[in-house]
């Protein structure tokens, strides 16, 4: 059964409803523990490797990268433009679990926001003194200095997260297939992706999940560790660096163990307004025209140049060191989280529409890291151009103290570095408590998607997290990390071209089902409110319409009335040798469901759902006021349709069946004449 339910107050799935994926699981975990003894004990020879393979990739692939970002972020942008934009994530009635607030919160925390912490002075400073090309130190360097960090922070690594989310909550909450990252290769592979292929796509997401995941909280933690020593004359070290990484392990465990209501939201929702009133504060204690004035520059360079930027390769002059310390590393890295936010992106957007999820994920984050970016870095890069060349000198050759370095030119230092102190390790939290729940989701079957698995699994995940990156800071600190990513964001890059294929492949399928359904609209509309003598049974239809009737009267209608009529449906289809069953449940649960079993092809289901709505005020009622009643709705595998089967004759049930079973086989007959036209067709979502 398709789930019609609002997600809305998750559950934890019990052991007999959540299964480990063998494969996927022990796969993953052998691998990744393997890997994190290797770089442990043999620490140099796993600094070599890495490094030569980095070599190789950059070498090889690096114009790759630069194509790939640009495609997912073109892609997203045309279907949420295109007449495939106003479809949902979820069924057709369903609406968004969180206001606009909390999500845009949840999606910014569980993005890279970490890392702007750390990046937000040590790019701009960085690309100001020591450009890719031409002479640092000028005007034109400080520009194009922000131009580069708008790129690197900017739509193209969103567009990656929109993909990933987009896909896997269309497939997941409209089509019912689980929420994982082999589901969205559906369209193009069928029922294959429930084996080796499916595990391969799988592996390939925990593989990249756990590396992005490691990579940004081994940042942060350099950085935390320069605070510390900061403020409290902790040594730096890899001793120190291992147990702050024990120590966030622990609290982003617990975080996961509540669940995304209650841990990660309030978190998200605390980390983002403490990140604005320490914006704010750097805007107002700084020079606050100047910064605006810079802003608006900023923008305007980073979109009149933004082409030139998404494609320069640099071919002829190639400064390599800096296209894998920076460029390359922020696409990988960005492929890299991929499966990590999307798919946790997709778990908190159900109910939004595919135009409202583009431009949602596109615009909220961006809007607050361009601001973000250009506060912070254009008043770094005013402080070293007044002077503080020591200041800038220290960030770029000892990055984890940017940030530290910075608050110290400001008032107030000791209080703003106490409040990064804070905003970095919230930040961990969040991204490592929504790391270890998506891992977790990952390697295990759920059957439905709103479920999460259980705690003890997303305290693995949390644990193994913090293996590999202390294993990767053991290996040599940033340039391990970086490395790592640029390795590992590779497979996922190709998977990624595959699921934008998989759901065009989708999406045109779904206007091919509306389609149908306007082609037959003629056949559902005979006869359905004429009587047995050949009237318009009008007196019916005023009383159905000034009905408002209550939850009992709505359960003895389903047993009069819908239960008799698909008996009647099931009978008559039964002696054409057509596979039909009836389900449904009672109480909280009330619901009834028709399922008719149409082989190789996409199965029709039909279902009522009781819904509980205001009394209107214009009701006038002798017996006892009620503050609510009931409507009865019918729903297909796509979501709820807008009317009310109370009052209906079971003649009038049987019909309204009919007419929608009618539209059924005329989307499949259209889409075999497709198939006929494009072979290949492996079928839709969700006809497995």
């Amino acid at each position: 059964m398709h789930s019609t339910k609002s997600s809305e107050g998750t559950s934890k799935a019990s052991t007999a409803e959540a299964r480990i994926k063998p494969l996927v699981f022990y796969g993953s975990v052998v691998g990744i523990v393997l890997f994190s003894l290797w770089a442990m004990i043999f620490t140099e020879q796993a600094i070599g490797v890495i490094n030569e393979v980095l070599s190789w990739i950059s070498g090889s692939f690096g114009w790759f990268y630069f194509l790939a970002i640009v495609a997912y972020l073109i892609f997203v942008i045309l279907v949420a433009i295109s007449k495939f934009g106003d479809i949902k994530l979820g069924p057709d009635h369903s609406e968004p679990d969180f206001n606009i607030v909390t999500w845009a919160a949840m999606l910014f925390s569980a993005g890279i926001g970490i890392d702007l912490i750390f990046y937000c002075i040590v790019e701009p400073v960085t690309q100001f003194m020591e450009p890719p090309v031409g002479e640092g130190g000028s005007i034109e360097a400080a520009r194009h200095a922000m131009a580069l960090t708008f790129l690197h922070w900017g739509l193209s690594g969103w567009g990656v997260y929109t993909l990933v989310g987009m896909s896997l909550a269309f497939f997941s909450y409209r089509h019912g297939l689980p929420l994982t990252i082999r589901s969205a290769l559906y369209p193009l592979f069928g029922k294959r992706i429930y084996g080796s292929l499916g595990n391969t796509v799988d592996i390939a997401a925990v593989l990249g999940t756990v590396f992005g995941v490691a990579t940004s909280l081994g940042i942060g933690i350099i950085q935390l560790n320069y605070g510390l020593q900061y403020m409290f004359g902790i040594p730096e070290g890899i001793f120190t660096q291992s147990l702050l990484a024990l120590m966030i392990v622990v609290f982003a465990a617990f975080s996961a163990a509540t669940g995304v209501e209650r841990g990660i939201r309030r978190l998200s929702e605390f980390n983002m307004l403490l990140a604005i009133v320490l914006m704010l504060y750097v805007l107002i204690t700084g020079k606050t025209r100047f910064l605006l004035d810079a802003f608006v520059t900023n923008i305007g360079d980073y979109l009149q140049n933004f082409i030139g930027l998404s494609f320069n390769t640099y071919p002829f002059a190639p400064p390599t060191d800096w296209l894998n310390a920076w460029t390359l590393f922020f696409w990988a890295w960005w492929i890299a989280w991929g499966p990590f936010v999307g798919l946790f992106l997709a778990r908190i957007s159900r109910g939004r529409t595919i135009r409202a999820f583009v431009i949602g994920t596109l615009i909220l984050p961006f809007t607050f890291m361009a601001a973000w970016m250009a506060i912070m870095g254009n008043s770094a890069i005013d402080m070293v151009m007044g002077g503080a060349t020591e200041f800038g000198t220290q960030a770029v050759e000892k990055p984890g103290s940017a940030i530290y370095l910075f608050l110290e030119q400001l008032p107030w230092s000791m209080l703003t570095t106490i409040a990064v102190t804070i905003l970095s390790i919230v930040f961990f939290v969040t991204s490592g408590d929504s790391g270890s729940l998506v891992l977790s989701n990952l390697t295990i079957r759920l059957e439905d998607p709103n479920q999460d698995a259980e705690p003890w699994m997303r305290i693995l995940w949390a644990a193994i997290i913090g293996i590999v990156t202390i294993a990767l800071l053991m290996t040599g600190g940033l340039s391990a990390l970086q490395g790592a990513v640029v390795i590992m964001g590779l497979p996922f890059a190709i998977v990624l071209l595959l699921i934008m294929l998989g759901l065009y492949k989708a999406l045109q399928l779904e206007k091919l089902k509306s389609a149908s359904m306007q082609e037959s609209l003629s056949g559902h509309l005979s006869g359905r409110t004429i009587s047995r003598e050949g009237h318009t049974n009008w007196a019916q239809r005023l009383s159905r319409a000034i009905s408002f009737p209550t939850f009992k009267q709505v359960e003895t209608f389903i047993q009069r009335t819908i239960q008799p009529a698909f008996e009647a449906m099931k009978q008559k289809l039964e002696e054409e040798e057509y596979p039909v069953s009836i389900a449904g449940d009672e109480g909280d649960n009330l619901h009834l469901e028709l399922n008719v079993d149409l082989g190789g092809e996409v199965d029709f289901t039909y279902q009522v759902w009781p819904r509980q709505c205001s009394m209107p005020a214009f009701t006038l009622r002798a017996e006892q006021p009620r503050s609510s009643y009931y409507r009865l709705e019918p729903h297909l595998r796509e979501g709820g349709l807008t009317y009310d089967l109370m009052g209906y004759t079971r003649e009038q049930v049987i019909s309204d069946i009919v007419d929608h079973f009618e539209a059924h086989l005329q989307y499949l007959h259209m889409r075999r004449e497709r198939a006929a036209r494009n072979t290949g067709e492996e079928g839709e979502p969700g006809s497995a």
